[in-house]
């Protein structure tokens, strides 16, 4: 399945450790501007604070970059590139915040406490399934509409709208494996009595039917 896994809307997260304090942020972003952007808002947010360490991950051109910020190389950008990677997490982009307590937390420690922060950030993320798939309008009478709804799940459509006119108009989308076989399975049921329009491709979320 050509598909990636993102999330729908930004994010924060905190914790203290040892009287420092991590604000993760984490956000959608589909290119290196959009990245850079949301990395020096949170700069400006906070420019009181210590250290703002950062990791993106785009799908265009595989791009992913990171930055300690100032702390020991290795102990920041790093674990939290590597929380985003192991989430398979793409078109993203985390800063952490730290502000410093005062209290040395070594380079372990550093490390543990920025996989934390992204950590917790990810688990209050809504992650998006994003599978390329086919918006597709279905028309048919009332009396097959039964028979349609019923196979609908059968192939994991997610559906847009529905219209219920002088005949039943449905907007579903399709994964692109799923399309054909969809269409094949509908006229076979209703006997031809269906109409398709194909609206084109897309990448669309999936999450609530594929796991």
């Amino acid at each position: 399945m050509n598909n990636y896994f993102t999330v729908s809307e930004p994010v924060k997260a905190s914790f203290t450790e040892k009287r420092s304090e991590f604000i993760c942020y984490l956000s959608p972003v589909s290119t290196a501007d959009e990245a850079v952007n949301f990395i020096n808002s949170v700069r400006a947010e906070h420019r009181k604070a210590r250290h703002n360490v950062y990791a993106y991950i785009l799908r265009n051109d595989n791009i992913s970059r990171y930055s300690d910020d100032g702390e020991p190389q290795g102990t920041a950008g790093i674990p939290v590139m590597d929380v985003l990677q192991k989430r398979n997490l793409t078109d993203v982009c985390a800063v952490v915040t730290r502000y410093f307590g005062g209290i040395l937390l070594g380079g372990g420690g550093l490390v543990r406490a920025y996989s934390h922060a992204v950590s917790l950030a990810c688990e209050s993320a809504k992650v998006m399934n994003m599978c390329m798939c086919h918006s597709l309008k279905i028309t048919a009478d009332y009396a097959i509409y039964g028979k349609i709804a019923y196979t609908l799940p059968d192939f994991d459509t997610v559906t847009v709208s529905s219209d219920f006119g002088s005949d039943v108009v449905l907007e579903i989308l399709v994964l692109n494996e799923k399309l054909e076989s969809l269409k094949k399975e509908l006229t076979e049921l209703t006997n031809g009595n269906i109409k398709f329009e194909d609206c084109g491709e897309m990448y669309r979320d999936f999450s609530s039917v594929c796991r």
